[in-house]
């Protein structure tokens, strides 16, 4: 910097500050000043040389304080100057965040709505899981309602990209659900066999308790007569003893008709044993043929329902390698097997 580049210290201001107050920036104002008061040499011996001394040096401080004053107070403005950045930069980060979020709102609505979309398609791929999955506490009532619930559901374009994998867990769910109901029936008609079978053991031991009972009345009646005869015979004896001479011919025919009734009465009691015993054989053999003829009609009904199953199926599978889906081809079924289809039938 030349003499002629040199600002004058009284024209420092707050718009040259910065140009000046800089490293090395006060080093010209110190060269002026020094060669201002160097440029003479004061006589020590006269009062004014000594004056003049007096006056430059305090040129040099008035010089001093004017150019720390200015530079003071620049500096305080510097020191002010990081709190006004920072509340500039606090509102313009403020204002260009809402600004950001402003405009991405319309990206981050769609994202959203996107994302509660796929929430809720998922939501149904997970229904059909646990319907395949969480069975095995149902009845054979209940399952068929879930089949039926799960049948009910139509896989369509609103499924939207989870149209194919929600025609495929619908499938399996109902594939799950359908062996699930096979056996539980299965279980339920055994359990109602096994109930069947004890209500029956129960009843024959009954039976059997009545029959002991009755068989018990016959002998103890048996032995009371037994008992009465032998007291008849014996007194019979006495009287024959008393009365032999006399009555020998009336006593041998009393004892022959005593003889007679008593085959009799034990003949009647054995035929009255023997019609029970074969009334309890002929009832277990009607239960036994009852029983048959129940599990025979159960197993008829089974393998029909499971040949129509099987039916209806497989024409459901050849209609759908038509192209139409599994709703589509399920009503085809039900039109034809309903015979709403003409010159159309289906044979079990």
């Amino acid at each position: 910097m030349t003499d002629k580049q040199i600002i004058k210290i009284e024209d420092i201001t707050d718009e040259n500050a910065p140009q000046i107050y800089v490293s090395g920036g006060l080093k010209p104002f110190y060269e002026k000043v020094r060669a201002d008061v160097s440029t003479e040499v004061p006589d020590l011996k006269t009062a004014k040389g000594r004056e003049r001394i007096a006056s430059q040096a305090s040129k040099v401080s008035k010089s001093k304080a004017a150019v720390e004053k200015r530079g003071r107070d620049y500096l305080r403005k510097l020191k002010e100057m990081p709190k006004v950045v920072e509340g500039e930069l606090r509102e313009f980060v403020t204002l260009m965040d809402a600004l950001r979020d402003a405009t991405r709102k319309p990206l981050t609505d769609w994202e959203d709505a996107e994302k509660a979309r796929k929430q809720k398609l998922e939501t149904g791929i997970e229904w059909f899981n646990l319907r395949a999955n969480e069975n095995a506490d149902l009845d054979s009532t209940e399952l068929a309602a879930t089949i039926a619930q799960v049948e009910a559901v139509v896989i369509g374009e609103k499924w939207q990209e989870y149209e194919d994998e929600a025609r495929n867990v619908k499938a399996k769910a109902l594939v799950s659900l359908n062996e699930a109901l096979v056996k539980r029936q299965k279980f339920e008609a055994d359990q109602a066999e096994l109930e069947t079978l004890r209500q029956a053991k129960l009843l024959q031991e009954q039976k059997d308790r009545d029959e002991q009972i009755r068989r018990e009345a016959a002998e103890q009646a048996t032995k009371d007569a037994e008992t009465k005869a032998q007291a008849e015979r014996d007194a019979a004896a006495k009287r024959e003893q008393d009365l032999k001479d006399q009555a020998a011919n009336a006593e041998a025919e009393r004892l022959r008709l005593a003889k007679e009734a008593e085959d009799e009465r034990v003949a009647s009691a054995k035929r009255q044993a023997d019609a029970v015993e074969q009334a309890r054989l002929d009832e277990i053999q009607r239960q036994a043929n009852e029983k048959a003829e129940q599990d025979r009609q159960a197993a008829a009904r089974e393998a029909d329902v499971a040949h129509k199953t099987k039916v209806l199926g497989d024409a459901k599978q050849a209609i759908l390698l038509a192209g139409v889906t599994e709703d589509q081809a399920r009503e085809i079924v039900n039109r034809i097997r309903a015979g709403l289809v003409p010159n159309v039938s289906i044979t079990f």
